[in-house]
């Protein structure tokens, strides 16, 4: 087997290697949901109502998976979405997975909470950055955040909607998982059960650069935190609103894109605030259980925007057939979070490098076996909705001409046209 597969073949077998590689503590926070995990699981199950209708006897050897979002040209219709814990998962795995984004050609968001600094991940890894930002009480800190990441060449900025409280997470509490990172008798006895994560990841932080903490934070915002579970440690403003956006809009001079809509009439009132993109997400079902999934919410989105802003859709996404539905229910483009965290877990840049090749192939193999050519003629034509929560968009943003004609239709129809009337 070819080492630069890392013997992963899908992105569950990169999951078991970062199962294996990182702390329980690590990898629940990454892996898991909140409370009875209702939302993680109906996040997947969703999918299996998704049915394909594939065209044959159609050319597909020149296929592409190649995309426009916001007027730059992608080799595949995904983008990395904001993952704090990245640079836990692997020693400044910020930068691996930007690495990796780049040679892929697709996006890479950094997070807020990320334990690597914004201008050494664009001066390493460079690509088409994008920035993801939690209003803070104070929103002076949050606005100086959003200039450092302009000033620092990023090119979009995601923000985050749906983080007004945290997901009830118990699991991080027992596992004595925290930021700023603590010691306890726990988390140190799960440490040296994984010994490469220790002294390949942590043991590197603390000979160089000390503790690992929230590295973008402005100094005043780090001096508020105190260690606690990760995700209720870090600050949140649970006053967000209509006015905050506005306030972004006028200081960010790049594109926005307001991350964590399921409701159709929000969508269009983002999109009304100045919004350029929507992401239609649950927060990967972490934050509130019994959450609709994204997929579901998605041809609603769709129809109540038209085609006046950028969709992304992402939470649950595990196969490149779910990247192929998504877009085929109207998203413009796909975000991927914890796929390409088990990549960086399990191999740093190579492994999220894996994670990305396995998604670019299984694409391609969709697109060959549904008969699509180009991602342009993806729509709901190519799909049967067998879950009654599920609907296609009424908007069809890609022509129905794509499609390939049915040679007997039009045979009959042009027969039909040449009667004598």
């Amino acid at each position: 087997m070819a080492n630069d597969k890392l013997n992963a073949y899908n992105i569950f077998d990169l999951r078991e290697q970062a199962l294996r590689r990182v702390p329980k503590g690590l990898f629940e926070f990454t892996d898991r949901g909140t409370e009875d995990e209702v939302s993680l699981k109906n996040n997947r199950s969703i999918f299996d109502g998704i049915r394909f209708k594939p065209r044959t006897l159609v050319d597909v050897s020149k296929r592409t998976q190649a995309t426009t979002i916001f007027g730059v040209n992608h080799k595949m219709p995904i983008a990395i979405a904001p993952t704090g814990v990245a640079g836990l998962m692997w020693y400044e795995g910020e930068v691996a997975l930007a690495r990796a984004a780049r040679a892929a050609g697709i996006p890479f968001t950094l997070a807020t909470g990320s334990v690597t600094p914004m201008e050494k991940v664009a001066k390493e890894a460079g690509g088409d950055l994008w920035f993801q930002l939690y209003m803070w009480p104070d929103r002076s800190l949050s606005h100086e955040l959003v200039m450092r990441a302009r000033d620092a060449g990023y090119k979009a900025l995601i923000v985050t909607v749906d983080g007004v409280s945290s997901g009830n997470r118990e699991y991080n509490i027992r596992n004595g998982f925290t930021i700023p990172f603590t010691f306890s008798t726990r988390n140190m006895v799960d440490m040296m059960r994984h010994p490469r994560w220790l002294f390949g990841t942590m043991a590197r932080y603390l000979a160089t650069s000390g503790m690992p903490t929230y590295a973008n934070y402005p100094a005043a915002a780090r001096a508020k935190l105190t260690a606690g579970p990760v995700g209720r440690s870090s600050l949140r403003s649970d006053s967000i609103n209509w006015d905050d956006l506005d306030a972004l809009r006028k200081i960010w001079p790049h594109k926005l894109i307001v991350k964590g809509v399921l409701d159709p009439a929000d969508a269009l009132r983002a999109v009304e605030h100045g919004a350029d993109g929507i992401g239609v997400s649950n927060h990967g079902g972490r934050n509130l259980d019994g959450i609709i999934s994204p997929i579901e919410a998605l041809p609603e989105i769709v129809d109540a925007i038209a085609g006046r802003a950028t969709v992304f859709m992402d939470s649950g996404v595990r196969r490149g057939s779910d990247v192929v539905k998504a877009l085929a229910l109207g998203a413009d483009a796909v975000m991927v979070g914890r796929a390409t965290l088990y990549g960086v877990a399990a191999g740093g840049e190579a492994g999220a490098a894996r994670a990305l090749d396995i998604f670019r192939d299984e694409i391609h193999r969709v697109q060959a076996l549904l008969g699509v050519h180009q991602l342009g003629q993806l729509g709901p034509q190519y799909l049967k909705l067998v879950d009654p929560t599920l609907r296609a968009p009424k908007y069809v943003r890609r022509p129905l001409q794509a499609v390939p004609a049915d040679p007997l239709a039009a045979a009959s129809a042009a027969a039909e046209a040449a009667k004598p009337r």
